[in-house]
């Protein structure tokens, strides 16, 4: 550190070039004659005194050609300045230094010792620069001042002190001279400089025209004038640079006086270390500069930039307007409000142009306490001047109004304050922007300022109506997509079941929670079929993806499900033909063009993979079959309140082809609650999928689905799911089981006879008659007949008739024949051909299923209506 203070100032003599102690300096008489030299003086000239004294001081310069016109100038009435100062071809002679008592007369005589009238008065002194000869033998250039010591006692008597140094030495003087004096003479930069106990000593105080800034402030502390946290805060800094040495780089702090502590400024100091000659701390140099409107501007810039990004990360409207709210307060305000047209949150578009009124509901509202502006109150803002020229309002402006003077004490304006004024207690200050875009008013923009806050200012306004004009595009946008979104998860719920259903096999309730919208409309679905012999299909998928082509491809699959399950196939027999569907629809998919046919429209997004699982419960045998493609396991609340998982064994998802899927088996109680879902209940984001299930498990215990009615349990378990929060579908399906009894079920074992078909005419009628369904006998003994007449005659034997008595009569009849029964038009002449026909006609519905010992045919009638609707 001393090094480099010494490469800056060059000897310690710099510092004191013209001090008494170490200054080159010469004693010159009347004559020119050298007098004396100080120790100094002979080591500048590389001279003893004893070789100088004594002789004319011309003989020490290297040209003495100039020094007349140097000593003509002087005898002229002025001092020679620094353009008059001869250089090494115009040395004075010596001989002609003038005599301080006698000025210079107007011909340039000598001085006589008298004052001729009216002849100016003698210069004190007088500068300039000259060559001279180094004991070496080279030239030095020096630069010189010459001062009288006295009178003089007689012509030529008088005696001159000479100080030189060399001249490079002497330039840098008056640079440091300068730069110090211009330092502080300048208005751009403040400088001070403190003492040893930072105590103020000097500054350029104009620089500094805030309130409460004391004219003298020498020998005063920070703290005499400033704010006791800013005065310590800057205290701090100077202290450390005054132990350390370390220099302080651009510290910004805010600095706001006694008398005036709202409005303060923003200062930017730096400092460094002042020494003596000895070493010792001399004090502080501080160099500040005031910032407050750059960081204004730098905020509003970051405010700008937060706000943007706020608008920019949600496509949903409410999330938009709660963010911008919470980035407007308490950085731009203390409070702040979003208020809405109505239409705009069901993604309306309020009307453009004419004179209307507006309603506008507050959606968002920040920094707000008690008795501030509360969110949910509706507010009828006319609008009636689109061009924003009227005094009314800021909702029917194009521009924002910036309103002050707000308080206790402040006069009423006229004609009554705005509501939103007045919305905020303790307000002195607010302003409003409309959020307009595309000539159609949205909305606006509220902000309030309390406290000792700085008033809002018409920069301030600037800001809030740029901010404005990109959250009213930002609300539009939120707005356009609200509306598609409500269109697609209107035809999502279109293509769900109802959300509850009641069967004799079980009783079944559905939840369906859509993902947030910046997610999109998912592909979850879930559906129960009513199946064959009051078997029931539990369904739950999800495809992949999100946005319409996900629910797109959910209507195919749900459709395809519907399809194949009418066909009575296994379950892993059904996921195989779903799974084929899938690959043709990404192989269709693939062959498209991309656009679509000659609109030159864009066709959405490619097909999806999903998962899926398909169960089957028959409530006879108590016994539920079901396969996965890629679904997580369904879970079973016993009877007795344990929950478990079904051990499950999932094949690949729909569309991965060329895998077998395999079947699970499971008895089930009749009381016990089957849960199936998606994996948006299992995976949101807060845990793997183990504490997922655990937690489920947890929700279906505290929900009491063995007690209580499904359709309210189902809400209990995703209550705390809020539907628009989640980035994924969330899909619930839970079905209570239930058993068919013994008594409402009649099976016989038939041989493969055609004399048997009497006695199942026989024996259906007497079961009919214990079930109370006389009115069937007839219709019933017809279908049985035919069934058991076909069975026997094309597959031969044993045949099985069974009769199911639940919301409807079924009649099957099951032989050991894969060929499946074929309706066809019988001929006129033709004997027969019509017995399928006349199941057709007499049942409500009629079909076949692949079993694993064959097939069977079955038949449903309605009960008769005094039973219909009991259930065993």
């Amino acid at each position: 550190m001393d090094d480099a203070r010494a490469d800056a100032t060059g000897t310690d003599r710099d510092d004191h070039l013209f001090a008494a102690a170490g200054t080159a300096a010469a004693v010159l008489d009347g004559a020119g004659t050298v007098v004396a030299l100080t120790p100094a003086a002979e080591e500048l000239l590389g001279r003893r005194s004893a070789d100088v004294c004594g002789r004319p001081v011309r003989e020490l310069l290297a040209d003495a050609s100039g020094w007349e016109a140097l000593v003509a100038r002087w005898r002229g009435g002025r001092a020679p300045d620094a353009t008059d100062a001869p250089d090494a071809t115009d040395a004075p002679d010596a001989t002609d230094l003038p005599d301080a008592t006698d000025p210079p007369d107007e011909g340039g005589a000598a001085p006589t010792g008298r004052r001729e009238p009216g002849a100016p008065d003698p210069p004190a002194g007088w500068e300039g620069r000259v060559t001279l000869r180094h004991g070496s033998g080279h030239d030095l250039d020096v630069g010189f001042g010459v001062l009288p010591l006295d009178e003089g006692r007689g012509e030529g008597a008088a005696r001159f002190l000479v100080v030189g140094a060399p001249a490079d030495a002497l330039v840098r003087w008056r640079q440091d001279r300068a730069l110090t004096r211009e330092l502080f003479l300048q208005g751009r930069v403040g400088l001070a400089l403190f003492d040893a106990g930072l105590r103020l000593l000097r500054t350029n105080s104009h620089l500094l025209p805030y309130t409460g800034v004391p004219v003298d402030m020498g020998g005063r502390r920070l703290a005499d004038f400033l704010r006791a946290e800013d005065a310590e805060a800057i205290e701090a800094q100077l202290g450390d640079v005054l132990r350390t040495g370390n220099p302080l780089i651009g510290f910004s702090t805010a600095v706001r006086t006694l008398a005036d502590p709202r409005a303060g400024r923003e200062l930017s100091f730096s400092a460094f270390r002042l020494l003596e000659p000895d070493g010792r701390a001399m004090g502080v140099a501080t160099v500040f500069t005031d910032v407050t409107d750059h960081q204004r501007a730098r905020g509003r810039l970051e405010l700008l930039y937060r706000a943007t990004e706020a608008l920019s990360g949600s496509l949903s409207v409410m999330r938009t307007v709660e963010d911008l709210a919470g980035v407007l307060a308490p950085t731009l305000g203390d409070c702040a409000a979003v208020d809405l047209a109505e239409t705009v949150l069901t993604g309306g578009e309020p009307p453009a142009d004419g004179r209307h009124a507006l309603v506008l509901l507050r959606m968002a509202v920040a920094g707000a306490e008690a008795g501030a502006p509360r969110t949910g109150t509706a507010h009828a803002e006319p609008i009636d001047d689109p061009e924003g020229r009227g005094p009314g309002a800021p909702a029917g402006n194009s521009h924002g109004v910036l309103v002050t003077g707000l308080g206790r004490d402040a006069p009423a304006p006229p004609g009554g304050a705005p509501e939103w004024i007045a919305a905020a207690p303790g307000a002195h200050s607010a302003m409003a922007a409309p959020l307009r875009a595309r000539g159609i008013m949205f909305g606006r923009l509220l902000v309030w300022r309390t406290g000792h806050r700085p008033t809002l200012d018409l920069d301030d306004l600037a800001l809030l109506e740029e901010i404005a004009s990109r959250a009213a595009l930002a609300v539009d946008n939120a707005r356009r997509y609200t509306k598609e979104r409500r269109t697609a998860v209107g035809l999502q719920r279109s293509l769900l079941p109802p959300a509850t259903c009641e069967r004799p096999a079980l009783e079944a309730a559905g939840a369906y929670l859509p993902a947030d919208a910046d997610s999109g409309v998912g592909g979850d679905w879930f559906d129960v079929i009513p199946l064959s012999s009051a078997r029931v299909a539990l369904v739950v998928g999800d495809v992949a993806g999100h946005g319409l082509h996900a629910t797109a491809m959910m209507g195919r699959l749900r459709s395809a499900v519907r399809a194949l399950a009418d066909l009575d196939l296994e379950p892993e027999e059904l996921l195989a033909h779903l799974d084929d569907l899938v690959l043709q629809v990404a192989a269709e998919a693939e062959s498209e063009e991309p656009g679509n046919g000659d609109t030159g429209i864009p066709l959405p997004g490619g097909p999806a993979g999903a998962t899926c699982l398909y169960a089957v419960y028959d409530p006879v045998a108590r016994q539920c079959v079901m396969a996965s493609a890629g679904h997580p396991p369904p879970a079973v609340v016993a009877p007795d309140g344990t929950v478990d998982w079904i051990d499950l064994s999932p094949g690949p998802p729909l569309g991965v082809g060329g895998w077998p899927f395999e079947a699970a088996e499971r008895d089930l109680e009749p009381g016990s609650v089957l849960a199936l879902y998606t994996d948006g209940l299992i995976e949101r984001g807060e845990g793997d999928i183990d504490e997922g299930m655990r937690d489920l498990a947890d929700r279906l215990t505290r929900a009491e689905v063995l007690e209580r009615p499904l359709r309210h349990a189902r809400h209990d378990i995703v209550a705390d799911l809020p539907p628009g929060r989640l980035k994924d579908d969330v899909t619930l399906l839970l079905a209570r089981t239930r058993e068919v009894p013994a008594g409402s079920t009649a099976t016989w074992l038939l041989d493969a006879d055609p004399a048997v078909v009497a006695d199942a005419r026989h024996l259906v009628l007497e079961q009919l008659t214990r079930w109370d369904l006389d009115e069937l006998g007839f219709t019933t003994e017809l279908i049985a007949s035919e069934l058991v007449t076909n069975a026997i005659r094309y597959a031969g034997g044993p045949v099985r008739l069974r009769l199911l008595r639940t919301d409807a009569l079924t009649c099957e009849v099951s032989d050991p024949s894969n060929t499946q029964p074929r309706m066809r038009r019988a001929r006129t002449s033709e004997e027969g051909g019509r017995g399928l026909y006349l199941v057709a006609q007499l049942s409500r519905r009629w079909g076949s299923r692949y079993t694993r010992e064959g097939k069977t045919v079955w038949s449903e009638q309605s009960l008769p209506l005094v039973l219909a609707g009991h259930t065993p």
